[in-house]
């Protein structure tokens, strides 16, 4: 999976971007060519989406291989798409909790439905949602009518995400480490397990949604700084900011 986005809307944490990638003699890539070298790698089994004016949005996607247990999901749903890794282990209880009661509704449908109850206002915050799932998972949804993006990592270590910054400053996620270091050089992290990332509110954590995160910085084994985790500060607190009118964006809730 591969999801590059351009800084303008994306807002990727300032952090992520280490000054050791333009100074190691290996410069980052431009967002093309990392979307190359991924379409290279899976060559047989790979498709790409693009959205926007100078593909301001990419969306890549690659099959299990062979007898792969890892499930790989794609789909789009009235301008809304989703990639999506992993397992959701009650996901029929949570297609009846959302009137989704196809036979072959996937994962990748029900975040689309999830992420669309939000956006349009839904009774919970979304923290609150994403606690709800049980299973490892993975996902970065593109709201192609907001030029959002969404994305979330299970707490439990089951399925991984990495994060980046590319040569002209967008942020890049996959599931592949390579890909991500070719294309970031030292500008990559972890994607933190437990947390959640909006384009427009940041990277929270939906386990502790009312603690604030913090940036620690990465010395990789040659002891240059690579980007940052990011960890749950226990010390600080967000306060709680109340939805008003029409226009409240629903990621800005946090749960009370």
């Amino acid at each position: 999976m591969l999801a590059i986005f351009q800084k303008a809307f994306a807002h990727p944490p300032e952090e992520l971007n280490s000054p050791a990638s333009h100074s190691t003699g290996k410069s980052p890539k431009l967002p093309g060519e990392t979307l190359s070298d991924f379409l290279s790698l899976h060559e047989d089994t790979a498709f790409s989406m693009t959205f926007g004016d100078s593909s301001s949005a990419v969306l890549a996607y690659s099959r299990p291989h062979g007898n792969s247990l890892r499930k790989r999901l794609f789909c789009g749903i009235d301008g809304i798409y989703c990639t999506f890794l992993g397992t959701l282990t009650n996901l029929c209880t949570l297609n009846r909790q959302y009137g989704l009661t196809g036979k072959n509704t996937s994962e990748a449908m029900f975040v689309i439905e999830a992420y669309r109850t939000l956006r349009d206002r839904g009774p919970y915050p979304a923290d609150q949602v994403l606690r709800g799932l049980e299973g490892s998972f993975a996902f970065v949804v593109y709201d192609t009518q907001s030029s959002s993006v969404f994305s979330a990592l299970s707490s439990d270590g089951g399925e991984s995400l990495y994060w980046g910054i590319s040569g002209d400053g967008s942020v890049v996620m996959s599931d592949d480490v390579k890909i991500i270091k070719q294309g970031c050089a030292k500008s990559f992290a972890p994607f933190p397990t437990g947390c959640m990332f909006h384009s427009e509110t940041g990277l929270k954590s939906f386990e502790h949604p009312r603690n604030e995160m913090k940036a620690m910085p990465r010395i990789d084994s040659e002891g240059v700084l690579c980007g940052a985790n990011f960890k749950v500060d226990a010390c600080s607190k967000v306060n709680g900011i109340p939805r008003r009118g029409s226009e409240a964006n629903w990621a800005l809730a946090n749960s009370r």
